[in-house]
């Protein structure tokens, strides 16, 4: 079991006390002109529509999450690569109570590639939880057609597609849709009100932060008979970079938006990496890395150290630890040590606060657009990624520069196509090699 020094996160924190503890959270609203669908939430009433895009465990989750935040929220729309994955779905949220919030008829159950379009179609409001690949393209697309996004994290998987993101989150800002980040530390009231201690000098200046995601494999399944290649690949898609990006933008993209929190939103200068994969090497993991450690500078020197693993019998660990010179704190633990003791107590889940106030916004009319952070954070873990795959040192003007994608194309891709990625001679998927492959 992985160990962390998390605080309860069982129960779900009141929206009154959540926006309390945290003014970091409510200065994400951001203002401007409405659009047509938040003005007719605007007065409380109505029904809204809600849409899934993918239907394994996180978007499950989420939209149940949906519906209790809102008592006027309507599923009526999903879709997967799989069908049978979309019944799952469906009957495991009426099974959680919300059957008479589930409006979604067989003919509004979506299979494959295409069936985002006829979600967003559907729907008004759009949640993302699939294969981080389509995040940038399908949040684009629900957002140009005037759609509010719920969109997991990571929010792309490499630069071209983080630069894609950040158009869907600036035509949101323009439309005045809400555009809210599955990055849920951002909505945990313990981690803000620990936040804004660091802030306002607890630990006195940050000298470095220890960032650590530390486990098994995740996600592993057996490959069930009758599938192709591509469909094997897309049921356990955290497994194959070009649909999941690895494990630093999967994983550590948590501990690096709570480092660049902590530093006011700061973004590195450079970082170097390194990673591979040294004892998964089955084909049922694929073509990832199992270990990464990355070493990130940001500005006055600071430096981030993070490492991320999924590799059976070692030590585990889940934690952020920042490095004062009046103390330290641990953002998961709600803690802080030295001259300024204190430890946060109360309850929080912050995947039901962040669609609570999302809900609230929408209703409200005051679109709330995490643009701000999203985006950068998740490019700080793909420049790390791709310092541990080439070997190479990359700065935050080359990231930003390049135009790099893991092929194919997200809207090249379709039911039919060959996977990009194939076993070699040895049983393996093959993976990058530092000092030889050359990405950016």
């Amino acid at each position: 079991m992985v160990r962390s020094d998390e605080p309860n996160q069982g129960a779900a924190t009141s929206r009154r006390d959540f926006l309390k503890a945290s003014t970091m959270v409510t200065s994400a609203a951001m203002a401007g002109t409405l659009g047509i669908n938040s003005r007719a939430f605007a007065s409380g009433s109505g029904s809204i529509r809600v849409g899934m895009i993918g239907c394994g465990g996180r978007c499950t989750g989420a939209g149940a999450q949906a519906l209790t935040a809102d008592p006027g929220a309507r599923l009526v729309a999903m879709c997967d690569i799989f069908m049978d994955r979309v019944k799952g779905a469906k009957n495991a949220i009426i099974k959680a109570g919300k059957g008479d919030q589930v409006q979604v008829d067989n003919d509004h159950c979506f299979a494959g590639f295409e069936g985002y379009k006829h979600v967003i179609e559907a729907s008004d409001v759009v949640l993302i939880a699939n294969a981080a690949k389509f995040h940038p393209l399908q949040t684009y697309a629900a957002i140009k057609a005037g759609k509010h996004v719920f969109v997991e994290k990571p929010h792309g998987i490499d630069p071209a597609g983080l630069k894609l993101m950040q158009k869907a989150a600036d035509l949101a800002k323009e439309k005045g849709l809400c555009l809210v980040s599955g990055l849920h530390s951002r909505y945990h009231a313990g981690y803000a009100e620990t936040v804004k201690r660091i802030h306002d000098g607890a630990i006195g200046d940050i000298v470095a932060i220890e960032e650590n995601f530390l486990r098994g494999p995740y996600g592993v399944i057996d490959r069930k008979p009758g599938l192709t290649e591509l469909q094997w690949q897309c049921s356990t898609q955290y497994h194959f970079r070009w649909l999941s990006g690895d494990d630093v933008p999967q994983s550590l993209v948590h501990n690096l938006d709570r480092s660049s929190w902590a530093m006011g939103n700061a973004v590195p200068i450079k970082c170097h990496g390194m990673g591979g994969r040294s004892s998964m090497t089955e084909p049922i993991y694929g073509d990832v890395f199992d270990h990464h450690s990355v070493v990130y500078e940001f500005p006055k020197g600071i430096r981030v150290y993070a490492f991320c693993r999924t590799t059976n019998g070692c030590y585990n660990d889940s934690s952020s630890t920042v490095l004062g010179t009046k103390g330290k704190a641990s953002i998961t633990g709600a803690r802080i040590w030295g001259e300024n003791e204190w430890r946060w107590q109360g309850r929080c889940n912050p995947h039901q606060v962040e669609h609570d106030v999302m809900f609230k916004a929408i209703r409200d009319g005051e679109p709330l657009n995490n643009g701000h952070y999203m985006v950068p954070s998740t490019m700080t873990t793909v420049m790390g990624q791709l310092s541990c795959y080439t070997g190479k040192e990359v700065t935050w003007e080359q990231v930003n520069a390049s135009d790099f994608y893991y092929p194919p194309k997200a809207e090249d891709c379709h039911d039919d196509m060959a996977p990009p990625s194939t076993l070699a001679a040895n049983g393996s998927y093959p993976v990058p090699k530092p000092g030889f492959t050359k990405m950016i």
